[in-house]
């Protein structure tokens, strides 16, 4: 079945830089585009990056334009989100999410929190 593990997350400061990752498996990972949402306390789920299956298009929220990068590697089958320049309203669970055919799927989420 379709799995997808989210790492990465953790406690940072503001300006700080964080690395996350999301495995996939259960699925041809060449054949979809990728995407990362997050999802902040007492807020509504937002999309923050995607990518298409060959990484070759890209798109991101206004709110994260020139500061995070999503990438991904169709031989290990994961998919990166570089954060840099980190500030305190990037804080939130972050999930990978993968569309296949009609159904979206979802990994269990990493928390980042930005904070000094």
């Amino acid at each position: 079945q379709v799995q997808l593990v989210e790492s990465g997350g953790g406690l940072v400061q503001p300006g700080g830089s964080l690395r996350l990752s999301c495995a996939a498996s259960g699925f041809t990972f060449s054949y979809y585009g990728m995407s990362w949402y997050r999802q902040a306390s007492g807020k509504e789920r937002e999309l923050v990056a995607g990518v298409s299956s060959t990484g070759g298009s890209t798109n991101y929220a206004d709110s994260v334009k020139g500061r995070f990068t999503i990438s991904r590697d169709n031989a290990k089958n994961t998919v990166a989100l570089q954060m840099n320049n980190l500030k305190p309203g990037d804080t939130a669970v972050y999930y990978c999410s993968a569309k296949i055919k009609w159904n979206d799927y979802w990994g269990q989420g990493t928390q980042v929190t930005v904070s000094s």
